[in-house]
């Protein structure tokens, strides 16, 4: 039994499929040879070769990639849900993107991918009393991907962010499982309180580009958020809202509004 055991937890469908589409990308593209081979042939694991991916972003004249893939690698070792939630990450990304097609895609090309992962090793930097460590990966996620998630926010699995360009995430935000959002959203604070202050997001929600959610506010899970909104109250579960700032313009439409990615308002 202890065999067995061993054997289905060395099983990885999503690894196994992202190194056959590896080959062929060396068939399809042998200029891209090298990036392919350093990025994912040449290593054992998925979590080995997100560290290496994080660590070559993320790289300056002020932090090694050698520094930074040391650390990325002991927060998948040490914290294997993070493996587990950058594998769901990029399932959602292949599921509700259409323009993925392939599940190497969202590891070699997606910054709003590769910008979740970061944050994954900044948040264990974080949990694990590292802060300073933490604030720096944040910082070059910033100026690299163009998004900005605080280390201390708390994010579910499964994170689709399509684009990612100025995505903000603030410090106590936290945001539930396979939430789907697109570029220019912002989950912030109002004011100057310095305690929790910014939204709580629940499952299965899809908050569409140039969104605004702010303030210590609870959104519902399997809820919509149209495109250009301003939320400032709370949004019940299996809503639609709209407007600046928003209100209830209807149903989700669907159950699962992140996976359907439906951003038609009145449509059916």
């Amino acid at each position: 039994m202890a065999k067995m055991r061993t054997h289905i937890k060395e099983l990885d469908p999503v690894w196994e499929q992202i190194k056959r589409e590896a080959q062929d990308t060396l068939t399809d593209e042998p200029l891209l040879g090298g990036v392919v081979h350093s990025s994912i042939l040449h290593h054992r694991s998925l979590e080995s070769a997100l560290a290496y991916r994080v660590s070559m972003k993320l790289t300056s004249n002020e932090l090694s990639e050698q520094i930074l893939r040391e650390i990325c690698d002991m927060a998948y070792r040490e914290d294997p849900d993070v493996g587990i939630s950058s594998r769901a990450d990029i399932v959602a990304v292949y599921d509700r993107d259409p323009a993925c097609d392939r599940y190497i895609l969202p590891l070699l090309y997606f910054k709003g991918f590769q910008a979740v992962q970061a944050y994954r090793v900044a948040h264990w930097l974080w949990k694990n009393g590292r802060r300073d460590m933490a604030r720096f990966l944040q910082m070059r996620s910033s100026e690299v991907f163009g998004v900005d998630i605080h280390p201390a926010a708390r994010i579910g699995k499964g994170i689709m962010i399509d684009h990612a360009h100025s995505i903000v995430i603030g410090e106590t935000a936290v945001v539930g499982d396979n939430v789907s959002m697109l570029h220019s959203v912002t989950l912030g604070g109002t004011g100057k309180e310095e305690e929790d202050r910014h939204p709580k997001i629940g499952d299965g929600v899809l908050i569409g580009a140039g969104a605004k959610v702010l303030g210590n506010i609870k959104v519902g899970s399997c809820s919509r958020i149209a495109a250009g909104s301003v939320v400032l109250q709370e949004v019940p579960p299996c809503k639609t809202v709209a407007g600046v700032p928003a209100r209830i313009v209807g149903e989700a439409g669907c159950d699962h509004p992140s996976v359907a990615m439906d951003q038609l308002l009145g449509v059916r």
